[in-house]
């Protein structure tokens, strides 16, 4: 129960995002898809974000109606205890729901990548008062969250992808919102973390 649990939880948060995504583009009247374009690097995470999020919904079906393969050890420990398994579906459930406030928070500004001359406004209320990157933030707690209530080397393989392409795509977007806004990103990159926590007190310098 706890795994088809988790499992509807990532379907709602997908079927959200691309709910917000449509009401996006048709306030905007355009696509709100900007993975293929800018930055050709944009391209690799554009389908590294489409195979692990199909992942994400495919293979925990397969998981919970045809057994699929054994925990994956670690430490000397599988992870498939109820205890972590709960861990789990709460990290889903906050990282959905903080990614998709904040997805909704950004309004007719919300993009997938980034472009130069095809940004919203700067968005830095709300959940980007605790964070830069918030959505990517919640992103990556659910596919944690995955692994634990799934452990094993497929789902390994698909968080790991995610982390990274999530990694990639925020220095990305970081340089263009840089060109973008110019100081005034400066500004905020000062006040706010790159992920999450307090007001961040240290400068932040553009990532090579």
């Amino acid at each position: 129960m706890i795994g088809v649990g988790a499992y509807l939880l990532v379907c709602l948060y997908v079927a959200g995002f691309l709910i917000l995504s449509a009401v996006a583009a048709r306030t905007l009247r355009r696509s709100v898809w900007l993975l293929g374009t800018g930055d050709r690097r944009q391209r690799w995470t554009g389908f590294a974000f489409r195979t692990a999020f199909l992942s994400a919904l495919l293979w925990p079906a397969y998981r919970l109606g045809l057994g699929g393969v054994s925990g994956l050890p670690l430490g000397g420990l599988r992870f498939h205890s109820g205890g972590v398994s709960i861990l789990g579906v709460v990290l889903i459930a906050a990282g959905a729901s903080f990614a998709l406030a904040s997805q909704y928070h950004m309004g007719s500004a919300w993009r997938i990548g980034a472009a130069e001359g095809q940004q919203g406004q700067l968005v830095v209320t709300g959940p980007f008062n605790w964070s830069r990157n918030p959505v990517f933030v919640g992103q990556g707690a659910v596919f944690l969250g995955l692994l634990l209530v799934f452990p094993d080397p497929v789902q390994f393989a698909v968080t790991a992808v995610a982390l990274l392409a999530i990694r990639s795509q925020v220095r990305i977007e970081e340089r263009v919102l840089r060109a973008t806004f110019g100081a005034a990103y400066e500004d905020y990159a000062r006040r706010v973390p790159r992920w999450i926590g307090g007001v961040s007190s240290h400068v932040v310098t553009p990532q090579v």
